[in-house]
Parts: structure tokens; sequence; C-alpha cells
């Protein structure tokens, strides 16, 4: 706990103290020890069969496990105080990787929300063991356990991560419950159905014929790991694939998604959103695969045909991801993101809020990352100076409410430049080059010398796409 910020260690405290004192209280009032120790052998057990789902965008780190259909079976089988012992089963859940302070507020909070759903189940009627035959009064105190279980356990949870990262509560409760809040309610009705059927005459065996259907949801929940860990992986070697074809942009994808992401939670973009807009981040140069190597690489005056190679790549990147549906307006964003506020950007010259929010987000994520990198004709620019230029700029080549996003977002969440002088092959000519440096505004004028003409030509054959876009705070 030393490396936990000290709101977060005293939040740990209460809880942990709180669930100590609880279980003190339960383990004198427990009438059916032997049921206990049934389901407290499936809780310690668990530990080894929880299905890890990664994590969301916020840090979370999403996970299923057989606990919480056993403790609410405790619920409707024992009441609060039955409940709260079957939780204090995750203080066993030893295992040499897992944190003592994890194992204590896991346990702890588990104890809690079954022994505060326990109550809340009496309060509104409910009996333990549940009187299935008193239908249809009640599903009122079984859908009532149902949520608030999920709920009070949620709440646990986002007041830990919220205070040891130091995230807003409410971005945090939508990272986890967003999409997944729905499923968690079904699966936590496996409680109901254990319950049901040990009061049906079966007994402890009711156990056993729960895990077949858990397995199966385990398994769903499985094939839903291993498509997340799929998408990961393409997108891994598109950025795999661009950086051997240029070692100049290496790392800079993932910084541009990490920037887009602050830019995107200043915003209020809900998690499911951030989630495409750091694919957008990552993938938005994986258009420069359909440029030629010896154009990307060229430093110094361009010929027409490379000046027009090199602003169709973000035409070549949506035709590379076009059919990965799993990256929705992400796609739009790669294909917009060197749009520019005042209509002078490519692929098509969109103005204003005509350009898609992730894009405009993107270009001064992009633009931020390249100037507080090192180049061959400079230094990395200190963040103060990067931060000067997006403001001399916005209104015109950058959205004004994506760089205030931005500024803020610096504000709470360092940002240290980028030493790539590592990657720089053979003699420099301290020129900018134009496929690496087109969204770095201090470059602007020097590029100016090297291109065909002043002006930003439209890519012959492209026209203009109606895209909805959104505003701060929305979550269109």
């Amino acid at each position: 706990m030393q490396a936990l910020p000290m709101p977060a260690r005293l939040f740990i405290t209460a809880v942990v103290s709180s669930a100590i004192a609880v279980l003190g209280l339960a383990i004198p009032r427990v009438t059916d020890w032997g049921a206990v120790a049934v389901l407290l052998a499936v809780v310690v057990a668990s530990e080894y069969l929880t299905l890890s789902l990664g994590r969301s965008v916020s840090g979370v780190q999403v996970s299923i496990s057989v606990t919480a259909p056993m403790v609410i079976g405790a619920v409707f089988l024992l009441g609060p105080w039955g409940a709260a012992a079957v939780g204090a089963g995750c203080w066993l859940q030893f295992t040499r990787d897992t944190p003592l302070v994890k194992v204590l507020f896991n346990g702890a909070q588990v104890t809690l929300s079954g022994w505060l759903a326990g109550w809340i189940y009496l309060a509104f009627g409910g009996t333990a063991p549940i009187d299935s035959g008193a239908f249809p009064g009640v599903l009122i105190p079984i859908t009532m356990v149902l949520v608030s279980y999920e709920l009070i356990n949620g709440a646990f949870v986002v007041g830990y991560i919220s205070l040891a990262n130091r995230v807003a509560p409410a971005r945090v409760w939508r990272g986890m419950l967003a999409e997944s809040a729905l499923a968690y309610f079904a699966y936590n009705i496996f409680g109901l159905l254990l319950a049901v059927v040990w009061g049906a005459g079966v007994g402890p065996f009711s156990v056993v014929l729960l895990l077949v259907p858990l397995a199966v949801a385990r398994w769903v929940f499985a094939l839903f790991a291993r498509e997340r860990e799929a998408y990961e992986a393409t997108i891994r070697s598109f950025i795999q694939a661009v950086e051997t074809k240029d070692a100049y942009t290496r790392g800079h994808s993932e910084r541009v998604a990490k920037a887009s992401l602050m830019i995107g939670r200043t915003m209020n973009v809900r998690d499911d959103r951030l989630e495409t807009l750091r694919f957008a981040g990552m993938l938005h140069d994986v258009g420069k695969l359909g440029v030629p190597t010896k154009v990307l690489q060229k430093a110094g005056k361009l010929t027409e045909e490379e000046f027009a190679a090199i602003q169709l790549h973000p035409v070549r990147g949506r035709e590379i991801t076009r059919e990965l549906e799993f990256l929705g307006e992400a796609i739009i964003a790669i294909y917009h993101h060197h749009e520019r506020i005042d209509g002078r950007g490519y692929p098509l010259g969109l103005v204003g809020d005509d350009i898609p929010e992730f894009a405009r987000m993107i270009a001064v994520a992009d633009a931020f990352d390249s100037m507080t990198t090192t180049r061959s004709y400079r230094g990395a620019r200190s963040v103060d100076e990067a931060v000067e230029e997006l403001i001399k700029w916005k209104g015109t080549q950058f959205d004004a409410e994506m760089v205030e996003a931005m500024i803020e977002a610096l504000a709470a969440e360092p940002w240290q430049p980028t030493d790539t002088s590592a990657l720089f092959v053979g003699p420099q000519n301290n020129v900018p080059n134009y496929a690496s440096d087109d969204d770095d505004p201090t470059a602007a004028e020097v590029l100016a010398s090297h291109r065909p003409s002043a002006e930003n030509p439209r890519p012959a054959g492209e026209k203009s796409d109606n895209y909805s876009t959104g505003r701060r705070g929305e979550s269109s």
C-alpha cells in the first residue's frame, strides 16, 4: 500500500476494517455452516477459474469469476450473515502473483457487497432460504438483490480505482459498466438458480449442476476475450509493418494514441468510444504502407508525383482498414486526420466541424507528438514550446476546443519529450521530411519550400462523405 495515494490507503483500510467487523458479527449468526462450507470451497477455487478480459481504456482490469453467483446464491439461501461468510472466502484466494492489498480489498468488498445485498433482500420482503413458491411477489426482492449487489460491488471497485489512479469516478464507472452491466446481471442470475435448485431438495449437489452452465457462460466470455486479443494483434501487425517500412516513426503510433486518449478523456468521451479513438490513433498512419519507401524517407524537394503519393496516405489508410468492422468510426478518423480547420488540409479540404471529431483530436495529438520528438533537423521541443505552437495555430490548423482539451490534459498528466536520434541512419541534411513532418506546424515554412506548390491539392477523384460530428461532452 506504500505506492498508493493516501486517500486510496484510507479507503482500503476503512473497507477492510468494516468487512472484518461484519465477519466477526456473522460467525455466531450463521445457522448452516455446511452450506457455507460448500459455497466457500467454490469461492476459494474460483480464483483459479477467473477469466481475465483485459483492461479497459480507463485501466480497469475486467474479469469474470464464479464468485459473484456463489455469494448471491448465499444471499437467497442463508441471508446477509451467510453471504458475508461466503464472500470472506475471497481472503483465501492467495496466489504468488496476487498482491496482499488486492486480496484484502477484494475479500472485503465482496463480503460487504453480499452482506448489504442480503439486508436489502430482507427489507423488500425476501426470505432465507428463498420461497420460490411466493411467485410473483418474490420477483421484487430477487431483482433488488441482483441490482444492488452489482451496484454496491461496482461502487467499491470504482472508489478504489478512482482514488488509486486519480481518475474521475464517473469515468471509471462508465468504463466498467457501460457495456458489461447487462451481461453481469444475467450472469449473476446463476446465483438465483443455485438457490432455487438447492431449495428444491437437490442440496449441495446443485453446485455441481450449476457449474455446467457457468462453464458455458465462461466459455462465451473467453471467446469475447480472444476476439479482443485478435483485434489487438491485427493492429500491432499493421503498426509493425509501418515502422519496419519507416523506422523514423517508431513509437509514434502509440504516442499519438496516448495523446488522443488524453484529449478524449478530457472531453468526456465515453469509454467504448475511447477504445475506438485509441485504435484510430494507433492506425492513423497505416496508409503509409501504400506510399513508396523512397518517398517516405526522402528529405528535401519533392516532385509533384511524390507530393501526391504522400498526400494520398489517408486515402490508402481508409482502403486498408475499411473491411475491419471493429474499427467503427476510427476508419473515418484515419481518413481525415490531415484535414485542417481552415479547409487547407487533405484529402478533402473539409472545414471546421465538418471534420469528424476523432480526426480533429488526432490532428492535435499527431502534431504534439511530432513537435516533442527528436527530428533530424532539430531536437525535441519542450512541452511548453509545443503548447505554444498549438495555441498559435488553433482555429487555423487545429480545432481550438481540442487544443484546449490537450492543454487541460497535460496539466493533469505529464508528458516527456521523446529522443529518437538513435533511429537516424546516414548523413542528415537538416531538412524536414515531408512524410514525417507534415503534421508539425514548426516545420511548415521549411516544408513549403520543398514541395511543388504552397497549396495542398486535393487528390483527384476524391469526393466528400457525409459524417456526423460530435461536440464536447456528447456521446454521438
